[in-house]
């Protein structure tokens, strides 16, 4: 597989979609984004850069997205806050194995109630994206943020 014009704005395409599903709040909708064995992790940039374990949010397959999803729909108590994604365009390479790695900087705002919008989350996602039933699926789709601090906690996906 090739690099294809077509194949760049469908990964483009994949990434527009991924941030307007979790910015309209569409959580439900969050784990279709993912290959069935996909990896979703939020990790600092220093734990990343050393290679350790250790992450904010790691959930590997989608049942784990979907038990995510009943979480912050259902049972996380917390004070309600928007959020707004950022994502700049990708670079791609793709792998002897059809696999398309990406990685792409992304910026995430997150507006409360009465307060204004902060800079909730700034990194870059580093990706590797299959096809599967023929769309393009994150099967890896790791956040590697910057900011020392997360302010309060993580509830939603960024």
């Amino acid at each position: 597989m090739s690099l294809t014009p077509d194949l760049r704005h469908a990964v483009a395409d994949l990434y527009a979609a991924y941030a307007a599903c979790l910015d309209d709040g569409r959580y439900e909708e969050w784990p279709a984004f993912f290959t069935a064995d996909g990896w979703y992790r939020v990790v600092a940039r220093e734990n990343f850069d050393r290679d350790l374990p250790l992450s904010v949010i790691s959930l590997k397959g989608r049942p784990m997205m979907v038990d995510r999803v009943v979480g912050i729909t259902s049972t996380i108590f917390h004070a309600p806050y928007y959020q707004r994604h950022i994502v700049g365009l990708p670079v791609l390479a793709v792998a002897d194995d059809a696999t398309i790695h990406a990685s792409v900087n992304y910026a995430v705002f997150r507006t409360k109630r009465d307060m204004a919008a902060e800079i909730y989350n700034v990194g870059q996602y580093i990706d590797k994206i299959d096809f599967e039933d023929g769309k393009l699926k994150f099967k890896k789709k790791f956040c590697v943020y910057d900011n020392d601090l997360i302010p309060n906690s993580m509830i939603y996906p960024i």
